[in-house]
C-alpha cells in the first residue's frame, strides 16, 4: 500500500483534501490525523475496518476504542440521558483534551441497541458504557464533520508504545500501512487526553493526561442558585431543603455535597449582605429537620449568576432582575414553583411562613425527583 501524505495548513484548511480523507474512512480505510493531544488513526466503526486497525496496532480485539465526534452536541446520538454533572463536564471540557466514559442504564442501552446498527453498537458499548472524545483541533473537527460513519480514533502507535505527536513519527511507524496521513504539524500538547468515567457514583480518572484530576473535578462542579428579594426567608429555605433532599438522593451527608460536585447557594435581589434568616424561616425549616440558623444573606451579583448552572427564583420579578444583570442567564433561570410565584412571607405570622415552606418543599422535592445525577 502506498501512503499518501497530505500537508494541511491549519489556518487555511483545504476542504477538498480533508473530504478525500473522510471518503477513505467511510470506505473502510485508515487515516492518520492530528488532534490537540496526539495523532490518531481514524477508522470507521465496522467489523472489517476494526480488524485492520487491530492488526495495524497489534492490539487485542477484546479492547474497545473511543468514539470521536465533531461537536459536543453529537454526544446525544450515543448517550440519550446525561446527568447534570456529565452535562457540565461536556460543556466545560469539550472540545478539548478529555475522553469521557459515560455509563448508561439498561433503558438507554436498549434504546441504543434498537437505534444503531448491530456492529456499531457491539463495537462501541462495553460493560454498559461508551467512551467518547470531542477533539479541539480544527483538522480533526473538519474530518469528523465530513465523515458519514461513526469513527473511532486510537493514538497512532503500536500497543504499549508512545503515541505519535507529529506526522513524521506517524510516517516512520506506519508508512505503507495507512491510506492517508494528514500532516498539520506538531500537536499542541504532545500528550494523551485524560480519560474520566462519570456516572451516579461520581467521577473516576481512568488515565492521567493533559488535564489533571483537580481540573476535571472543577469542570464538572454544578452550582445551583436560589433567588428571592432579601435572601432572609424564601431562598434560604429553598437552599436548605434542596441540600437535604439532594444529600438523600446521593446518599451522603449534607456537608459532603460540595465534595460530591454540587454547590448550593442563595442570594437576594435587594443586595442585603450578612443578615441572618428570619426566626420564622428558621422555625419553618426546623419543623422539616433542616437547620438554616447559620445562614447569612448574600447579594445577587453578575458573577454569582454567571457561575451558576441552574437558577431558581421565587417570583417572576426575580427572573426579570436576573435577566437585567445578565441577559444570557435567562435560559438557565426557572420559576421554582413551575408556573406560579411563591409570595414573600416577610413580616407575617409563623403559619404563613409554614405554608410558604410547604410550597417550597413541594417544589424542591419535584425538582430533585426529576434531577438526573
Amino acid at each position: 500500500m502506498e501512503t499518501q501524505v497530505i500537508k494541511i495548513d491549519v489556518n487555511h484548511i483545504d476542504d477538498s483534501a480533508v473530504r478525500k480523507a473522510a471518503a477513505v474512512i467511510d470506505a473502510g480505510g485508515l487515516v492518520a490525523f492530528p488532534t490537540e493531544t496526539v495523532y490518531g488513526i481514524a477508522c470507521r466503526v465496522s467489523n472489517a475496518s476494526l480488524a485492520k486497525l487491530n492488526q495495524l496496532k497489534d492490539r487485542s480485539a477484546e479492547k474497545y476504542y473511543t468514539l470521536h465526534i465533531a461537536e459536543s452536541d453529537d454526544v446525544s446520538k450515543y448517550v440519550p440521558t446525561t446527568g447534570v454533572r456529565a452535562k457540565k463536564l461536556v460543556k466545560s471540557a469539550w472540545p478539548g483534551p478529555l475522553t469521557i466514559v459515560f455509563g448508561l442504564d439498561d433503558k438507554d442501552l436498549k434504546l441504543q441497541k434498537a437505534k444503531l446498527q448491530q456492529e456499531i453498537f457491539d463495537n462501541l458499548y462495553h460493560d454498559g458504557s461508551i467512551g467518547i472524545r470531542c477533539p479541539a483541533h480544527p483538522v480533526a473537527a473538519k474530518l469528523l464533520t465530513l465523515t458519514t460513519s461513526a469513527v473511532v480514533a486510537p493514538s497512532a502507535n503500536l500497543t504499549n508504545q508512545p503515541p505519535a505527536v507529529d506526522a513524521g513519527q506517524v510516517i516512520e511507524r506506519f508508512e505503507g500501512q495507512l491510506d492517508i496521513i494528514l500532516d498539520a504539524g506538531a500537536c499542541k500538547f504532545a500528550k494523551s487526553s485524560t480519560v474520566a468515567k462519570i456516572g451516579k457514583a461520581g467521577i473516576e480518572i481512568l488515565r492521567q493526561g493533559v488535564l489533571s484530576e483537580s481540573q476535571v473535578l472543577e469542570m464538572s462542579k454544578v452550582t445551583v442558585l436560589f433567588v428571592c428579594t432579601g435572601n432572609s426567608c424564601r431562598s434560604p429555605m429553598a437552599e436548605g431543603l434542596f441540600k437535604k433532599y439532594l444529600a438523600e438522593k446521593l446518599a451522603c451527608p449534607v456537608d459532603a455535597l460540595e465534595q460530591k460536585g454540587y454547590i448550593i447557594r442563595s442570594a437576594g435581589t435587594m443586595g442585603m449582605v450578612g443578615f441572618p434568616a428570619t426566626d420564622e424561616a428558621i422555625n419553618a425549616c426546623m419543623a422539616k429537620e433542616v437547620d438554616i440558623s447559620a445562614h447569612r444573606s448574600s447579594a445577587l451579583t453578575k458573577y454569582l449568576i454567571e457561575q451558576s448552572d441552574l437558577i431558581y427564583v421565587m417570583a417572576r420579578a426575580h427572573s426579570q432582575v436576573v435577566a437585567e444583570i445578565s441577559p444570557e442567564a435567562a435560559k438557565k433561570c426557572l420559576l421554582l414553583a413551575g408556573d406560579y410565584d411563591i409570595e414573600d412571607p416577610i413580616g407575617r405570622s409563623q403559619s404563613v411562613y409554614d405554608s410558604c415552606a410547604d410550597l417550597i418543599d413541594k417544589a424542591v422535592k419535584k425538582i430533585i425527583g426529576e434531577l438526573v445525577l
